[in-house]
């Protein structure tokens, strides 16, 4: 007959089991940190500046661990649906996102549940800032914001934008606008991202839209669209014709941007290896010069700096939806 162990067996069987659990920590498993294949989920549609900027870093991670960096394009509600993979992910590193501001600093003003809670992401590094700039099909009669406001006061919300939906940096900002002003424009959703609206804007299927200027910036050159102001606090060099919004409103500001972020609970450690090397990669005079040629402007943030600018951003954009009683469709 089997008998009971004996009280030294007994703490043999504890130790060992002890040893197994540690093993299995996130925080242990880091040692050889990442020693497989890393997934960076990107919560919106591909082929836009918000799987441009991590695609570059990815590279240069990839490169500098010899294990693959992919990305996972997971759009859908304004970006919960990939913001839910990633906060559900385990813990360990192998799951991250790369983030717009909607599910880090908009949805949560927006939508009455989430099923995530947006401030439990870690944040590894804010990589990159994009400004927007309102621009209008040649055919819209409207050289300069003065005058586009003055034309939609004259048909209200007759003319029409282009935006990603509710929650967009595109529809918030052309909130942001009709409250300063008093015009009215007619949203005209696009669930696919902003390149089906970019193209239907340059197709003169809508008049106006609000869009990443990396976007938009040859078709604005080339006379394809008129640029009548850019959301940043001033005038930019890729534009320096062309007056920011703030000039006209002043406080006027919004901008696109993209952080690294992991899953809740992420060890520390982890974290902090993931942010030195993410913020070395874009300190890189090659990736700097290649974020720089889409009009990007690379800030490279610490994580506390980046936790420090997502609340700034929170606050923001949640007076904009308050003030327009805005509600998810």
């Amino acid at each position: 007959m089997m008998g009971y162990p004996s009280r030294q067996g007994t703490w043999q069987v504890i130790a060992v089991a002890a040893y197994i659990a540690m093993a299995q920590t996130p925080s242990a498993a880091q040692d050889g940190y990442p020693n497989r294949l890393v997934k960076i989920i990107v919560p919106f549609p591909a082929g836009t500046t918000a799987d441009a900027i991590p695609r570059i870093v990815a590279e240069k991670l990839s490169a500098r661990w010899s294990q693959p960096f992919i990305l996972e394009n997971r759009p859908g509600a304004t970006g919960n649906i990939g913001a839910e993979l990633v906060a559900r992910a385990e813990p360990d590193g192998y799951t991250l996102m790369s983030s717009a501001p909607p599910p880090l600093a908009i949805n949560q003003s927006l939508y009455p549940k989430l099923a995530f809670d947006p401030s439990a992401f870690i944040a590894i590094s804010l990589m990159a800032v994009v400004p927007n700039v309102l621009v209008v099909h040649p055919s819209v009669r409207a050289n300069t914001l003065a005058e586009l406001v003055a034309l939609a006061k004259s048909k209200p919300n007759e003319l029409t934008y282009g935006s990603t939906g509710p929650g967009g940096t595109p529809q918030l900002t052309m909130e942001m606008l009709k409250l300063d002003s008093g015009a009215t424009f007619r949203d005209i959703p696009y669930r696919r991202g902003t390149a089906p609206a970019v193209i239907d804007l340059l197709g003169g299927r809508l008049d106006a839209m609000f869009v990443n200027i990396s976007d938009v910036l040859p078709q604005i050159r080339a006379g394809g669209l008129k640029a009548l102001g850019v959301s940043t606090e001033k005038r930019i060099a890729e534009l320096p014709d062309v007056p920011a919004i703030a000039e006209t409103f002043p406080g006027f500001y919004s901008a696109s941007w993209y952080a690294m972020m992991a899953p809740p609970r992420t060890p520390a450690d982890i974290t902090s290896k993931l942010s030195a090397a993410v913020i070395e990669a874009l300190e890189m005079p090659d990736v700097n010069a290649k974020l720089r040629e889409q009009s990007m402007i690379v800030t490279a943030y610490s994580p506390a700096d980046t936790d420090a600018f997502i609340k700034k951003e929170i606050e923001r954009w949640r007076k904009v939806i308050v003030a327009a009683g805005l509600k998810p469709e």
